[in-house]
């Protein structure tokens, strides 16, 4: 049987905890979405929170739940990044040994940040392997050791702190807000947060979103319990969760009104559209939220369907702003894929004067560019093939850009974003 999950009482407990410990971040209005949507979208900052993300705060919670013979022994946990800078910040404020175990896709970036939060308190141990191989280890080491092991978002106390950006949102936010959208990966900050919103405010929606290669929540909850995802694209690294956690399920069953799926090229796009346009620099975890009202909240129709109304604030929790720099390439490069502007074709050139220059004036518009030209030496005596990527101003003149291809004497094959093939040559 499940254990039970925070009450209402824990979460006001945490928060008094919290108090003087964490930042009460910001709810800044978006003035570009609010512009799209035509109604107040406001964006709930704990990317500004100490350690730049939510989860110090149920790591905090949690550890100074601890016993001084607890203390003494130390802590172990396992994390994507995040919430071991939250466990490397209580350990150094709390005085508390920590071993915190990483997957090896834990940008460089949040690996510098743990090591100078948690100074000599903390030790990080690198694992081959996703998020669940590396909590794994951790748990095992909990056990051989008698280590308290710090849950990043399945445990009671943990859940509790995260619901604490509940209790500052229903002092915050306006009287007519319709929903809080909140980034869920295991399913702990979605658990707080809806725990403490529907006992206060039972009218406000409470949605979770997911990204498509992660969505264990949304599994979750079309089985009835808990699955284990068959593969779990690590790309949105904060919620790359291959399993939901039990008591966030349970949470999530009674207090959350849905749980949204959304692409990853559509939260890349949105990490641009913040940096760019509202100056916020996230993670992609941290877009993940305002991605959702983008793509499944930004007409009347569509917030009518999903909420019952078309009318009311519209809140998004901007998760984490622990993003690496050199992850800006891909993130480009999956934006654009998903706007529709970047497409990949493999094109056979005859192995004779002029024919590069006949694609160049004759098959690519005014507008087009190649962004990507990988020439192979000729496999025979009559051709040799190319993997072109080329960026269109508009995505309707990718019809254009195709009928100029079939009409050519090239032999043309465009590579499609969901084949193996794709996958394994871009």
């Amino acid at each position: 049987m499940t254990r039970p999950g925070p009450a209402p009482a824990d979460i006001e407990a945490a928060a008094s905890i919290l108090s003087g410990v964490v930042r009460r971040t910001a709810l800044a209005r978006s003035e570009r979405l609010s512009d799209e949507t035509g109604v107040e979208v406001l964006l709930k900052r704990e990317d500004s929170q100490k350690c730049r993300s939510f989860k110090v705060r149920g790591a905090y919670a949690r550890m100074a739940a601890l016993t001084p013979a607890e203390r003494e022994r130390g802590v172990v946990c396992a994390s994507a990044g995040n919430h071991a800078q939250g466990v490397a910040y209580a350990c150094a404020h709390l005085g508390v040994r920590g071993t915190i175990y990483l997957p090896s896709n834990t940008p460089r970036q949040k690996r510098d940040r743990i090591r100078v939060i948690g100074g000599d308190w903390v030790e990080q141990v690198i694992v081959d392997g996703t998020f669940d191989r590396a909590n794994a280890l951790a748990q095992e080491t909990a056990r051989a050791t008698g280590r308290v092991y710090v849950h990043p978002y399945d445990d009671p106390v943990t859940i509790a702190g995260q619901g604490t950006i509940g209790v500052e949102l229903l002092e915050q936010m306006p009287a007519g807000t319709a929903a809080i959208l909140v980034p869920v990966g295991g399913g702990g900050l979605l658990a707080g947060v809806a725990t403490w919103v529907k006992h206060m405010r039972p009218e406000v929606k409470v949605i979770g979103v997911e990204p498509e290669g992660a969505a264990s929540m949304r599994a979750a909850l079309d089985a009835g319990r808990p699955v284990d995802l068959d593969s779990v694209d690590p790309f949105v690294d904060g919620t790359a969760v291959g399993r939901a956690g039990a008591l966030a399920f349970e949470a999530a069953r009674r207090y959350v009104d849905d749980v949204l799926v959304i692409s990853e090229g559509a939260v890349c796009t949105e990490m641009l559209e913040l940096y760019q346009t509202d100056g916020v620099i996230t993670e992609p975890a941290g877009a993940l939220a305002s991605a959702a009202i983008h793509e499944r909240l930004s007409t009347a129709e569509q917030r009518f369907e999903l909420l019952g109304s078309a009318e009311g604030a519209l809140v998004a929790l901007v998760s984490g702003g622990n993003n690496d720099l050199t992850r800006y390439a891909e993130v480009m490069e999956r934006s654009l894929r998903h706007e529709g502007l970047r497409h990949y074709f493999l094109v056979t050139f005859p192995q004779q004067p002029g024919a590069l220059r006949m694609f160049l004036e004759e098959v690519l518009g005014p507008n087009d560019d190649i962004v990507h030209f990988e020439y192979t030496k000729k496999n025979n005596r009559e051709s040799g093939p190319a993997l072109v990527g080329i960026d269109i101003q508009d995505k309707a003149d990718i019809e254009g850009l195709r009928r100029r291809m079939e009409s050519s004497p090239l032999h043309v094959e465009e590579l499609l974003a969901d084949s193996e093939f794709f996958r394994l040559v871009i």
